[in-house]
């Protein structure tokens, strides 16, 4: 049978292009050192995996959970906001559980945009929120995010038109590719963005806990009138190690939660009670594993800037998130640059390209192999004599 036209009209999946790639090197026998992709390599904390056996053999956990959640997870949702950002979630009315935070970003257009609307995206940006533009048939412009803006969006250079027609706008701070973060002042100047323009915001906050030298990411919803115009979608998969377990929640502007949570009626049955409880209990109880994973992504970026630096390659330390953006030397394209370190190097990495236009001259690199394996792929490339090396580099700290 012949796909449907929103299923052609889907983007191309380019993550899935960047494991075929690295795939067929390791096929050929080659040693990948593989930091391309976004897949957290510590394990789920043993209290949280302890949760789930004991509630897994419940018999109560395996009949049908109700449809919008259980009242224990959107009430852990709502007390996780408070204590991390001083932040009030009514749990019935204001939380929305998620299979993942991605299903709701894809979501959103489907519930609150009609056939032809548009939204405003960053660029780069993840580059699923596209999927959602073509399975909900509707319009975007992008929201350039450059280096000389501290990779924020410049609203300033929205047009009266854009600022007219635009329905959605998303952020996503600490920033995936770019590791930027964003002040409470720049949410309050969006939060009078949309308000003024009718503009819903909708803030992915799947790095929320990463962020680096002493600084916690700042939430969207920390900013005075948040509420009443956007959402924030928060992930555990981050946080907690659990980006195979699919379970995150939005929370934030009823109307936009009560969009989300009818939609989601119609095509779920909620998500295992047993997997629920255990997001609860990483929500609600000891922090210290928290703690512990920024530290260690901390440690494994100042390696990787260190060496980068060291070898002569001119890179700025991410301020959140588990990845470092860094610019590709003259001569490259950014998908050029990858593709050789790829054949050349055995370092897979990810084309900035990958994350919209906007994303060309840079590469990003995951934060996800330890200290010795980042060291030892910037080495490699430092074998390509592609950078001038400082005999007199400063050690980063």
């Amino acid at each position: 049978m012949e796909f449907s036209n929103r299923l052609k009209s889907l983007p191309t999946q380019f993550f899935a292009t960047l494991v075929e790639k690295v795939n067929k090197a390791e096929a050929e026998g080659r040693d990948v050192i593989k930091l391309g992709q976004g897949n957290p390599d510590q394990p789920t904390p043993d209290h949280i995996v302890k949760a789930l056996q004991q509630s897994a053999a419940d018999p109560q956990t395996h009949k049908y959970s109700p449809f919008r959640g259980t009242a224990e997870l959107k009430q852990a949702a709502a007390d996780f906001y408070k204590r991390e950002y001083n932040v009030d979630i009514d749990p019935e009315t204001e939380v929305a559980i998620l299979f993942g935070t991605k299903i709701g970003l894809v979501e959103l257009p489907l519930a609150l945009m009609n056939e032809g609307e548009l939204m405003l995206l960053p660029d780069p940006g993840y580059p699923d929120y596209l999927s959602g533009v073509g399975l909900a048939d509707v319009r975007f412009d992008v929201m350039p995010l450059v280096r000389e803006n501290g990779f924020l969006p410049d609203y300033d250079k929205l047009s009266p038109e854009q600022l007219e027609e635009a329905k959605l706008l998303y952020l996503n701070y600490p920033n995936n590719p770019t590791g930027a973060t964003a002040s409470k002042e720049f949410f309050e100047e969006t939060v009078k963005l949309g308000k003024e323009h009718g503009i819903g915001i909708v803030h992915d906050f799947a790095y929320g806990a990463i962020g680096f030298d002493g600084k916690k990411p700042v939430s969207f919803l920390e900013a005075d009138g948040a509420k009443d115009t956007g959402i924030e979608l928060y992930t555990l998969s981050k946080t907690y190690n659990m980006a195979g377990w699919r379970i995150g929640f939005a929370v934030g502007n009823a109307e936009m939660i009560e969009a989300i949570n009818l939609l989601q009626d119609h095509l779920f049955v909620s998500m295992f009670p047993a997997i629920q409880h255990a997001a609860a209990v990483a929500l609600t109880e000891d922090q210290t594993c928290v703690d512990e994973l920024v530290q260690l992504y901390e440690g494994r970026r100042n390696a990787l800037i260190a060496e980068c630096k060291r070898i002569g390659w001119d890179v700025e330390a991410p301020q959140g998130s588990f990845f470092a953006w860094l610019p590709v030397p003259k001569g490259f394209t950014s998908e050029e640059f990858a593709d050789f370190l790829l054949e050349k190097a055995d370092v897979a990495v990810a084309a900035g390209k990958g994350f919209g236009s906007f994303g060309e001259g840079y590469v990003r690199i995951g934060l996800l192999v330890d200290e010795e394996r980042l060291k030892e792929a910037v080495q490699r490339i430092e074998k390509l004599n592609i950078f001038i090396k400082d005999e007199n580099y400063q050690k980063y700290s």
